[in-house]
């Protein structure tokens, strides 16, 4: 007996030695930096994966802490958020809880099941496809969350389940004198307010609108319901509505029909659902936008038409403002005064005459002839004759004398661009004249420049040189032979490339590096009075 009770005692002790030891381990600091979240996908191995991510360092240990708890069937697979520096024991608790990640999608009032299902596939932690699209107005818009591995349908499901209950709420508090018969053209009527305006507000207005428009059999008349029966769940049309489409009969264009289209148009929110349900109580029958992101309301045809008014003003002015110096800059058509042009007309390259307005001359400069004397280039002035002001002027006029290319018309002195182009060797003619005193230029010499000169003249024994300076004197090359002018009195231009007769490189007279004879320096005579520096 002895010998069974000490062992009985040994054994005892070791295992309370041991689970404290164990209990020590469990309860302490895991290895994790942060907090981090983990997919355990069903059938992996749960320790394993943890020990990989770094959320505890011993898987063995772990999986004895489970079976001494019993708890190992009670870790359930997922995506779980485990805080940093976890204990084992709080990983365990984490896993048993089920408490997982969820991830939210936003499902916004308005969209058609079709945009609904294609946000549905975007996400990436739904998994599963859909069989079909659900009908329209069967989905509820919310912000939904689930965990990751949820299916599509599931989601679905959800959807429709939510929708179901609050459409029976609000249609168990709707108003006793609605003309609306049942949920269903409920949904309907909502759907078409969701699209007609997104502020809150403002819906009841909406509704009591065609809920007056639906008792006096007056059509809709939304432009919403035009959309939808051109595209069906597709939900945007991409442009503009043409004259054409709002005619156009189709079973959802409440231009065309009078009364509710067959069904929803979009999935409406609760809002528009309660609006419907409860619409205002007023009179009035028409509403068009007010350019603030609301709508003017008007009970009789002539306000609606003065609203109308104003609206289409407003949008005229918005577009003026998009480009105000653009469209200012554009002249009017040929036969207006300045500023008469229609602003729909602004920019139109279709109208008749230039568009570069008066900038550009009308009549024979402007126009569009191919004439020989039109390639001439204007005259060069003689510099003692025409001062720098007065020539400057006169080439400034004659560079507006004529139109662009751009615009197939030419410029006097400007190379048209079918003008073949020059080669070497070649008799093409030339786009310029001399003028008509070219080879006589002569540039006048002030009094004291002139006297300098003939002070340095006489030290360094020069010849006396004119008070004019003449082109010619200058020249150390000789100028080719002239030869004849072609018709129109134009010049022919000459190869002076290199290595050619009349390559400039070739003219030696200036090069520092050839003998030169310098004359005596001979003493300056005295300065003249007034001419000390």
């Amino acid at each position: 007996m002895s010998g069974v009770l000490s062992f009985l005692i040994v054994v005892v002790v070791v295992a309370v030695i041991g689970w404290s030891f164990l209990s020590e381990k469990i309860t302490a600091p895991g290895p994790l930096p942060a907090d981090k979240t983990v997919n355990i996908p069903k059938g992996d191995d749960v320790e394993l994966t943890l020990e990989e991510n770094g959320v505890i360092d011993n898987a063995m240990l772990m999986k004895a802490t489970l079976l001494l708890e019993r708890s190992r069937g009670s870790v359930k697979a997922g995506e779980y958020l485990f805080k940093q520096n976890a204990s084992l024991q709080d990983v365990i608790d984490t896993l048993i809880s089920g408490k997982q990640v969820l991830h939210a999608l936003t499902i916004p009032e308005g969209l058609t099941s079709q945009q609904v299902v294609d946000r549905m596939r975007e996400n990436d932690v739904l998994v599963g496809d859909l069989k079909a699209v659900p009908p329209e107005g069967s989905l509820m818009p919310d912000t939904y969350k689930f965990a990751r591995g949820t299916t599509r349908e599931q989601l679905v499901r959800t959807m429709q389940q939510e929708e179901r209950k609050v459409v029976s709420d609000v249609w168990a508090h709707r108003t006793s004198d609605t003309v609306i018969r049942s949920p269903y053209e409920l949904v309907t009527l909502a759907s078409i307010v969701e699209k007609e305006t997104g502020k809150a507000d403002e819906r009841p207005r909406v509704a009591g609108v065609f809920i007056n428009r639906l008792s006096r059999n007056i059509p809709l008349q939304s432009d919403p319901t035009i959309v939808y029966g051109l595209v069906g769940g597709k939900g945007t049309l991409g442009r503009g509505i043409l004259k054409s489409e709002v005619d156009q009969k189709t079973p959802y264009n409440t231009y065309a029909i009078v009364g509710l289209p067959p069904g929803p148009i979009a999935n409406p929110g609760k809002a528009a659902l309660e609006a419907v349900a409860s619409p205002s109580r007023t009179k009035e029958l028409y509403f068009v936008a007010d350019g603030t992101g609301g709508h003017a309301f008007a009970e009789t045809l002539d306000q609606h038409r003065a609203n109308v008014l104003r609206w289409r003003q407003i949008e005229r002015d918005a577009k003026d403002k998009v480009a105000p110096d653009a469209a200012g800059s554009v002249p009017p058509a040929p036969g207006t005064t300045p500023g008469a042009v229609p602003k729909n007309q602004r920019g139109d390259a279709g109208q008749d005459g230039n568009v570069f307005g008066d900038l550009l001359p009308t009549g024979n400069a402007a126009s569009g002839s191919r004439s020989p004397d039109r390639f001439a280039a204007m005259p060069l002035p003689v510099m003692g004759d025409t001062n720098f002001a007065s020539s400057g002027a006169k080439a400034a006029a004659a560079s507006q004398a004529n139109p662009f290319d751009d615009l197939d018309i030419e410029v006097d002195g400007v190379r048209s661009k079918e003008a073949p182009p020059v080669f070497a060797d070649t008799d093409t003619e030339a786009d310029t004249t001399p003028g008509p005193a070219a080879s006589q230029m002569t540039f006048a010499l002030s009094a004291q420049r002139q006297a300098e000169m003939r002070a340095r003249e006489s030290a360094y024994g020069l010849p006396a040189a004119s008070s004019t300076l003449q082109p010619d004197r200058v020249q150390t090359a000789a100028a080719p032979e002239a030869a004849p002018p072609l018709p129109g009195g134009k010049v022919r231009i000459f190869d002076a490339s290199e290595g050619t007769p009349l390559d400039p490189l070739r003219d030696h007279s200036y090069d520092l590096m050839t003998a030169k004879s310098v004359p005596a320096l001979k003493a300056l005579p005295p300065m003249p009075a007034g001419m000390a520096r």
